[in-house]
């Protein structure tokens, strides 16, 4: 008998996969603080040396090893080209001014509603699974359930079909 879905350990794609959303929010949280270009900052992601002092998943150039770096990249630079529009999906779902919400959930909001709007290849409920593991790893302490709610709802108008579907 297999093992339940939720119980099984990732693969290693998905590892990767995680991996590099993992340094795509960190990169697009510093490309947000700081005014740099995505490019100067995928830069300075790529030349980080490992630095054996810090835990693994805390080192970026660890976790680059490892991590899904065509997906990172693009990650990176299409959440910061389409933000106006990732900015406008979101917004008639907030129950505040989007400049108002915390700058990591907001990162992590936009990477979803991304991938909601430009990767069908990766099923809604896995674009929701994810946002709500890095708010978990990232955000605040009740930042996941809110994330979760944004992107489920977002999901149901991006993506009505495949919610229907499922819901069935």
């Amino acid at each position: 008998m297999s093992e339940p879905r939720s119980k099984r350990p990732p693969s290693s794609g998905q590892q990767a996969r995680r991996a590099a959303r993992e340094l795509a929010i960190q990169g697009l949280y510093q490309w947000h603080m700081t005014g740099k270009s995505i490019s100067a900052v995928e830069s300075e992601f790529r030349s980080q040396l490992p630095d054996e002092d810090m835990e693994d998943h805390e080192n970026w150039a660890k976790v680059m090893e490892i991590a899904d770096l065509a997906l990172f990249h693009d990650l990176l630079h299409n959440v910061a080209r389409y933000r106006g529009d990732l900015d406008a999906a979101i917004g008639p779902l907030l129950d505040r001014r989007i400049e108002e919400l915390d700058p990591i959930e907001l990162t992590i909001l936009r990477l979803g509603a991304y991938e909601l709007s430009h990767r069908l290849d990766v099923p809604y409920r896995a674009v929701i699974n994810e946002g709500v593991e890095l708010a978990k790893s990232f955000g605040a302490t009740d930042g996941h359930k809110y994330v979760n709610g944004i992107l489920d709802k977002l999901a149901s108008r991006l993506r009505s079909a495949e919610v229907s579907a499922r819901r069935r």
